[in-house]
């Protein structure tokens, strides 16, 4: 179906749903680089005023990827709640907008709504938004997770670990621990990039993170960001895995490109599961157990995009993490590279988009906070980003020795950009973390007594 509309006497025109979307999403490269980006401002323009009159009910009858050949929209469609969506299903995109950053629209109603809210029209929303709008409406949403810490709770700011190590050195891996966590971090998950997919090399870094949180009784949990198929083979020999970890994208093409599918999805979820890590409570009937990663510009390096514009696609991809009750979600913002996000401020409003749409989605989000070399982006870009996220609410940040991945060679969040964040706004970490900082932890740790 082709949509229409003037602006300054031109008229113009779009062929579908996905060209209105892409045509009024903001400037970034990685649409030009598809070829389906606005060619002018005024093009943009047009294809925004289009969109906000365009009623929410649109993105149930026309999908912008076909239901036949894709299995994330066959769960986005069969998933859908009318009843949730009967509060909004009378508006168009732009009053979606003046709702959402109305009064009404308290915690507790969004909360209610985002089961009847599909990626598309969260996606859709974001793109009539400024940045405040993003900041404001996210800052509404609290989604809580517990595994053996409680992240998201309003006035609390958690924070990955990440202490990657170029040559997976336990001793290595062992002093960042310790940095980070004399300096307060790790209540989201101690989460190791490795370099080497083995099981026996897996299984080896998992026991060295459970041999910390048994020894010091850190109430944290541990991911070992392997493929999924690797850590269900350390689950079967008996590995101590409690997040299970895996990327995601928005389309099955995307997926595919992962080695991933719903179907292994589900079938890893289960046996994670049966793990029992954590055990049930009346309070915490169900620990969050999956850790999902995301970004925007994955499905077109992956040539899976099918004509979407890749924050559509990214929106998308929160359909699949929402299916499964994730502890851990997270945009790796400028990870991809410029070719995708060109510059600092293509990146701030990524990170602020991806928030604000995970949020109404109903998901715990987190943000690395990132950006590599090439990209025409420094530190000073990520404070912005890191300090409006923290507006936000954003539920938690990464952690890395000095800001910089010596192993994954890309720039992100140290362990004194969340010290910052805390007293900046006066949050403070998971209550569980919290209260072994103040009372249980050791007066001095070392990095002998943390190898296994």
């Amino acid at each position: 179906m082709a949509y229409a509309q003037t602006a300054g006497g031109v008229h113009y025109t779009f062929n579908s749903l996905a060209d209105l979307m892409a045509k009024a999403s903001p400037a970034r490269s990685g649409d030009e680089l598809a070829g389906i980006a606005a060619s002018s401002a005024q093009q943009r323009v047009a294809a925004q005023m289009c969109l906000a009159d365009l009623p929410l009910k649109r993105f149930l009858g026309e999908a912008l990827v076909p239901y036949e050949i894709d299995e994330v929209t066959r769960l986005i469609f069969d998933t859908h709640d009318p009843a949730a969506f009967a509060l909004v299903a009378s508006l168009t995109v732009g009053e979606l907008r003046d709702f959402l950053l109305s009064d009404e629209a308290t915690g507790a109603v969004l909360k209610q709504l985002a089961p009847g809210l599909t990626p598309e029209m969260a996606a859709a929303v974001s793109k009539l938004m400024r940045l405040q709008d993003l900041i404001l409406v996210a800052r509404k949403i609290s989604v809580v997770t517990r595994f053996r810490s409680t992240v998201g709770l309003v006035g609390r700011l958690s924070t990955r670990l990440q202490p990657n190590h170029p040559t997976d050195d336990p001793a290595g891996i062992a002093a960042a621990m310790l940095d980070g966590l004399s300096l307060g971090s790790g209540d989201a998950v101690i989460g190791i990039n490795p370099v080497s997919d083995s099981v026996g090399h897996v299984t080896t870094l998992l026991r060295l993170i459970d041999h910390v949180r048994v020894r010091y009784a850190i109430p944290i949990q541990s991911c070992v960001l392997a493929h999924i198929t690797t850590q269900m083979q350390a689950m079967e020999q008996g590995a101590p895995l409690d997040l299970l970890f895996q990327s995601i994208g928005g389309t099955e093409a995307t997926n595919a490109s992962f080695g991933v599918s719903l179907s292994l999805l589900d079938e890893a979820h289960g046996m994670a599961r049966s793990l029992d890590r954590v055990p049930a409570t009346p309070e915490h009937p169900y620990p969050n157990i999956m850790y999902f990663e995301t970004g925007q510009g994955s499905s077109l390096s992956a040539n899976a995009h099918h004509g979407v514009d890749q924050q559509t696609l990214e929106a998308r991809a929160y359909a699949v993490a929402r299916h499964f009750r994730p502890m851990l979600v997270n945009t790796v913002v400028g990870f991809i590279g410029p070719e995708y996000l060109f510059d600092g401020k293509q990146i701030l409003r990524a990170g602020l988009e991806d928030h604000f749409c995970g949020k109404l989605l109903e998901l715990p989000m987190g943000c690395d906070i990132c950006y590599t070399n090439h990209a025409e982006a420094d530190q000073d870009d990520m404070d912005a980003l890191l300090t409006m996220l923290g507006a936000a609410g954003v539920n938690y940040i990464m952690g890395v020795p000095g800001a910089d991945d010596i192993m994954l060679n890309y720039q992100s969040t140290s362990f004194h950009d969340a010290l910052y964040l805390r007293r900046l706004l006066g949050l403070r970490p998971a209550p569980e973390f919290e209260e072994w900082l103040n009372g249980n932890a050791p007066r001095r740790l070392s990095v002998a007594a943390m190898l296994p």
